[in-house]
């Protein structure tokens, strides 16, 4: 909406108090939709609300509107992090708060719309009301951040996900967007802007932890005639989905940050380094760019202060490795992405010979909050060792799933059981799998534990990129390291032998300890034996020899499994049984021959004809021939087959 560029530019981002006279206060109320004339929906549409259906929601709300004649305004929004609850539709009448409603499908919105427009709320679907002074409250409804998922959080970067359109910079400058920009080239020198960032304490969120005004320093202080900025927002850990929530819910946010930190080290250009597969996100990100430009944010001369920034978008392969600064700038190069040795560090060699600051895309997005508020207000959050506040994925075997954003030093007891609700069906937790396919296993005992850098090292631990899998008590703590140890070593890039052969054995090993061996030799069995007892002392190799963070931390789901669950793996080597039934080759069905009525539907389906009988009468399993593919139990529809 550009008719509102020059009001938004002169009578908002001027004004550092927020202090404005009654017409810009009016005008302002009306960006930020505190005031309407007419009822606005909000369909969140985030790439976890598309696909629990949120583009259906979306049309049957066109539908509905014109249907039934209603004039309103529809406004797509990202995800509010509640992934388990969408789609989300809100709805806002004129002089009442935002209401909310969860698992809004397609074949609810009539229903929905009708129960808001006639002020008679049903209670199914509805999650809650957005807390707004300046509006009448709906009676007896709870507020959002009542809600045990964001009772405990404290969002700082996610505070407009889900709030405003991710497509519309208007909305992002209504709710103070780029004041920061504006009074950092205007007030500050490079060397100042450094100097905050200093104060405040921040260090890097892509698992490093490095101070990030450090880096900057060094990147400022080296002479160059170009320089770089790297936004690396390629999260590869399985399971992580905190740069897309970002992206998808504030992309301005994410541009304000690149422009604050390019000008902190003197950079003209900067790179935001996304996966191809986020296609949603590469065009959002495209568009705020180009909006950004056509405002005055990007571009040659910004706000007259001589500072000229061009923002590039590339696309990610999508490499675990290139999480490593190095191997990221050469693939950017358009070289293969294989880490480099160190020094000379990016800040003083960097993208094409120059000084380069590759920073995660979560350690930007807190940059204008930091410029906003000042480094003091950002010390206030967090502990003394972990400044600020972490955003995490919640996946696995939670009662709510979704990316939360919460301060520094919060227990991890404390979102594993109040803000994703616990495990999901009453099943009993068994650990919490923090820091993606590189980190560890947490147990139960250890889960008091406060979130920080330092704290979780105490552990074994680490913050990682932020992915928090909670696992339950049907889970084979072996085959989960198998599956991250699989992982790994496809992602190696094989520069270095103790990642790229030492990965490979250890998966190996894991494959002969999670099947049943068959025709076996002698020679054989001893062999897999000596292999499986240098496991562990193979994983800590690999960690201490590997030239960087993929082989360094690759051996840490098995360390940390085998520390906290060594008598799975007993069980899985000595008496060649999975517990939790996981692993196939080691499941043994049987059929209990007081339920089987020998309908003979088993012995049809089996693909190794392992089951013998004949029709009426019980059958039988010869375990030889069992592969424990599981095709029997599943088709047995009188529970006759269980396994052990």
């Amino acid at each position: 909406m550009l008719d509102n560029k020059e009001f938004l530019v002169e009578k908002i981002l001027k004004n550092y108090s927020g202090i404005y006279d009654k017409p810009t206060a009016e005008r302002l109320s009306q960006l930020k939709r505190d005031k309407i004339l007419h009822p606005v929906i909000y369909v969140s549409m985030g790439t976890c609300g598309m696909i629990a259906g949120a583009g259906k929601t979306k049309t049957a709300v066109e539908q509905y509107l014109e249907k039934n004649k209603v004039d309103a305004e529809i406004v797509v929004v990202g995800c509010l992090g509640l992934c388990a609850a969408e789609p989300l539709l809100d709805v806002q009448l004129p002089g009442k708060t935002r209401i909310s409603f969860q698992l809004a499908t397609e074949d609810k919105v009539d229903d929905l719309l009708n129960s808001v427009f006639h002020h008679h709320l049903s209670p199914d679907n509805l999650l809650g009301q957005h807390k707004n002074p300046l509006l009448e409250d709906w009676p007896n409804i709870r507020y959002i951040d009542e809600i045990p998922f964001f009772l405990h959080q404290q969002r700082i970067i996610l505070r407009n996900s889900g709030i405003i359109s991710p497509y519309l910079i208007d909305d992002y400058l209504a709710h103070g967007g780029y004041k920061s920009l504006y009074k950092t080239v205007l007030n500050y020198t490079a060397d100042k802007v450094c100097e905050i960032v200093d104060t405040s304490e921040l260090r890097g969120r892509g698992g490093g932890g490095f101070p990030t005004a450090r880096k900057w320093m060094v990147a400022l202080g080296t002479g160059s005639d170009h320089k770089y900025l790297i936004c690396n927002a390629d999260e590869s850990d399985p399971g992580a989905f905190m740069n897309r929530g970002i992206i998808e819910g504030d992309p301005h946010r994410v541009i304000e940050g690149i422009a604050i930190a390019a000008y902190a080290i003197g950079a003209k250009n900067a790179f935001i380094h996304v996966r191809s597969e986020y296609s949603q996100s590469l065009s959002i990100l495209e568009l705020a760019v180009k909006t950004a430009k056509s405002y005055g944010f990007l571009g040659e001369n910004i706000f007259g202060s001589g500072f000229n920034l061009t923002i590039h978008i590339r696309q990610s392969a999508g490499a675990f490795v290139c999480g490593e600064e190095t191997a990221l700038i050469a693939s950017l190069e358009g070289r293969r992405g294989v880490p480099q040795s160190k020094p000379p560090y990016p800040a003083e060699k960097g993208l094409f010979g120059n000084p380069t600051i590759v920073n995660n895309i979560e350690t930007l997005a807190n940059i204008p909050a930091i410029l906003e508020n000042g480094p003091i207000w950002f010390k206030s959050i967090g502990t003394k060792e972990s400044r600020g506040t972490k955003i995490f994925s919640i996946a696995g075997k939670a009662e709510q799933t979704g990316f939360i954003e919460i301060a520094m030093g919060i227990p991890i007891s404390k979102i594993v059981n109040e803000i994703a609700g616990g495990v999901k069906n009453g099943k009993k937790l068994k650990a919490v799998q923090l820091g993606g396919p590189s980190g560890v296993c947490i147990s139960v005992k250890d889960l008091d534990t406060p979130i920080g850098y330092e704290s979780l090292q105490a552990i074994g631990s680490s913050l990682g990129l932020g992915g928090l899998i909670i696992l339950d008590e049907d889970t084979c703590m072996v085959n989960l390291s198998r599956y991250f140890i699989e992982f790994l070593q496809k992602e190696s890039c094989g520069k270095c032998i103790p990642c790229r052969e030492g990965t490979k054995r250890m998966l190996q090993i894991l494959d002969e300890v999670t099947r049943r061996p068959r025709e076996e030799s002698s020679h054989e069995t001893l062999e897999r034996f000596k292999g499986v007892m240098e496991l562990e002392t193979l994983a800590e190799v690999i960690r201490d020899t590997s030239l960087c963070g993929l082989g360094q931390n690759a051996p840490n789901p098995v360390l940390s499994s085998l520390k906290w669950f060594r008598e799975e793996y007993e069980d899985h080597i000595f008496d060649r049984k999975c517990n939790a039934g996981v692993c196939h080759d080691l499941r043994t069905f049987v059929i209990d021959a007081d339920v089987c009525n020998g309908c003979n539907i088993c012995q049809k389906k089996c693909p190794e004809h392992a089951i013998i009988g004949s029709i009426k009468l019980p059958h039988f399993i010869i375990e030889a021939r069992c592969t424990g593919c599981g095709i029997c139990f599943d088709s047995c529809k009188f529970n006759a087959i269980y396994f052990k």
